[in-house]
């Protein structure tokens, strides 16, 4: 081989090594991208790992510094301790302050504000615009709910001048879906009252003691609201019949429940706040809550009649193009058994039909499609189908 041949071939086999050894610092790289990932993740389960394995922590707040420590007071059972705090909580820590606690009362960490808890905690509708024209077929129940939680609101003269003091709670109660929750937001908007609405399941909260910490919370925000209606749906969560139960999970479902229903005795003194509740197993609820001073009306909201289904039907078809061949009253007949809500999903279903066929008018026949639509939906799920007329 000739010197230049010789030296073509060192080119391109220099060239080779070039190339292979970028590649090798391209998969070094990224053999290190892969490195720091794995780092990040092995310390991320560590500290999930630690997490998983320390001790239940309870709500408490600091009630006093002294040179021997902090008097914690444990939400819940109200204990008051003396306990050591470690200098670096020490240095943050003041009166007042929410802390979290383990078996031993050893302060582990500063909480957040309680107004911080409330912003999370809580929902605050200002103004729904569901009205009383909105709800259908439950005329008896609207007159006595108004009675009870918007006259107290916007005429409480008549009640002084008569000396009787308005019903201090509302419960409604009935199948899902029957309009509870349309009735509570009809009444705050039409007495233009701030709507505070929970759930009872998120008053069982994380911490052990902040249950009843939230329910206090609750009736001070309203206080500062006013007029306003508080609205507890799922009351059930927390107001279940007591047992002889003793997990803490069981026991702090009660406390909640007992802080409930110790608001609820102050409650007439509250000015223009009222309180509904709502619960779909009435069955379920401790006679403690049902007695009269808590829940001075207790208002069953039932599955629709003949009548309130074809109300219902005409409310969520209004501004729907019918032709002139849709016979509502005959809907409303092949309909029983159906809740307010199954109604408006029955109307949602009619028009889709005549979406999918591309017309802007929905037929009789849409209704009768989306009728047989549900019928084979509850079929499939095992529930008793409507029964066609």
């Amino acid at each position: 081989m000739s010197p230049s041949e010789r030296l073509a071939a060192l080119d391109e086999h220099y060239a080779d090594l070039v190339q292979v050894n970028e590649e090798l610092e391209v998969q070094l790289e990224e053999a290190h991208d892969r490195q720091r990932e794995l780092t990040t993740e092995v310390h991320r389960l560590e500290q999930q790992n630690e997490t998983l394995k320390t001790s239940s922590l309870y709500i408490a707040t600091a009630e006093e510094l002294t040179d021997d420590g902090v008097v914690v007071k444990q939400h819940g059972n109200n204990q008051e301790v003396l306990t050591e705090v470690s200098p670096s909580i020490r240095e943050e820590l003041a009166a007042g302050d929410r802390v979290a606690i383990n078996d031993s009362f050893s302060v582990k960490q500063i909480l957040d504000a309680e107004t911080d808890a409330r912003a999370q905690a809580m929902q605050v509708d200002a103004s729904p615009t569901v009205t009383y024209a909105d709800i259908g077929g439950l005329d008896e129940q609207i007159r006595e709910v108004r009675e009870a939680v918007e006259e107290p609101l916007i005429n409480a003269e008549q009640f002084e001048a008569i000396g009787i003091e308005p019903p201090s709670g509302v419960l409604l109660h009935g199948p899902p879906g029957t309009g509870k929750t349309m009735l509570a937001k009809a009444v705050a908007n039409e007495t233009d009252a701030t709507f505070i609405k929970m759930a009872g399941s998120e008053l069982v909260r994380k911490f052990i003691g902040e249950g009843s910490r939230l329910v206090r919370d609750l009736f001070e925000l309203a206080a500062e609201r006013e007029p306003a209606v508080i609205f507890i749906d799922e009351i059930d969560a927390i107001a279940a019949k007591r047992t002889e139960s003793k997990t803490s999970g069981d026991a702090e479902v009660q406390r909640t429940m007992m802080q409930l229903l110790s608001e609820m005795d102050g409650f007439d003194e509250r000015g223009e706040i009222r309180i509904i509740a709502a619960t779909n197993r009435f069955d379920m609820l401790d006679r403690a809550i049902l007695r009269p001073g808590r829940f001075d009306r207790l208002i069953e909201v039932p599955e629709p009649t003949h009548e309130g289904r074809e109300r219902i039907l005409d409310i969520h078809a209004d501004g729907m193009g019918l032709t002139e061949d849709v016979d509502l009253p005959a809907i409303a007949e092949r309909t029983e058994g159906f809740s307010g809500a199954e109604l408006a999903s029955l109307v949602t279903e009619a028009g889709m039909f005549a979406i999918r066929d591309e017309r802007t008018d929905v037929t009789h026949e849409d209704f009768t499609n989306a009728i047989e639509k549900v019928n084979d939906e509850e079929d499939a799920a095992g529930s008793q189908p409507v029964a066609f007329a």
